[in-house]
């Protein structure tokens, strides 16, 4: 049985969830996601259930450790977890959902105590080899509430039976399990090699609720990436040997 925790979310883009514990209560965050925490709560940090369970956390994108912040003081007392890059903090009642609902990997952020993260294995061999996250998705359990971030904004969607929704599949970020989830090739030759969008898509079949994201980690970091390099030529380019020196001038970058 979970605790039964009380929360608030703050912030736009960068967001923080706030969790408000009495006495005896515990929340488990993945590490490194605390921002701050009011007197009389203490920090526990375990492998959440011996060696195998920290290893299957590592599969799915966590830590090997997880952290436990047990309330020992009297009253309430707050926690706070922030989001690791722009993006929404969701709340999920498990119970709400029979006790289950999967998402992509690293997207847990913070549960009630009680909760378990686990791994899930895509059913299908074409949905692991090139479903974006492979094989791998977190599993969460329980009956109480967790929280998960997913980067941009949030789209949700409730599927009705049969009804299906193909999606690019970096952006489906969490699905109730009563959905079903596949992988299909792009229709056409040219929509597969000029379309942009890669050569599959994820296809999701209701009934169940589903949440999309505009802005997968992944596609941020390559973004990022891209744009280091092309900053790096640019620099080179104005002035050879003292050209970073130099661009950075032209560019109004420097002081």
């Amino acid at each position: 049985m979970a605790d039964e925790i009380d929360y608030r979310i703050f912030g736009d883009d960068m967001q923080a969830v706030e969790i408000e514990l009495d006495h005896g209560e515990a929340v488990r965050a993945e590490a490194g996601a605390m921002l701050y925490m009011e007197e009389g709560i203490e920090m526990q940090t375990s492998t959440g259930g011996g060696l195998f369970r920290g290893l299957k956390r590592m599969v799915t994108g966590e830590s090997f450790f997880i952290t436990s912040f047990l309330h020992n003081g009297s009253g309430k007392s707050h926690v706070t977890f922030a989001a690791p890059y722009p993006g929404r903090i969701i709340p999920l009642d498990l119970s709400q959902h029979g006790g289950e609902f999967l998402c992509q990997k690293d997207a847990f952020l913070c549960a009630a105590d009680g909760v378990e993260i686990n791994v899930a294995f895509t059913k299908r061999i074409g949905a692991g080899l090139f479903g974006g996250e492979g094989f791998i998705l977190q599993r969460l359990e329980g009956d109480g509430l967790a929280f998960v971030h997913i980067g941009g904004t949030v789209i949700e969607k409730d599927l009705a039976p049969g009804e299906k929704l193909r999606v690019d599949t970096g952006c489906v970020a969490a699905f109730a399990k009563s959905v079903d989830y596949n992988i299909q090739m792009t229709g056409g030759f040219k929509n597969a090699l000029f379309g942009g969008e890669g050569l599959f898509l994820a296809t999701l079949t209701g009934p169940g609720k589903v949440y999309l994201q505009t802005l997968p980690f992944s596609r941020l970091a390559d973004r990022i990436v891209v744009a280091s390099r092309s900053n790096k030529g640019e620099s080179k380019g104005v002035a050879g040997i003292g050209g970073g020196i130099i661009g950075g001038l032209l560019s109004g970058d420097g002081d």
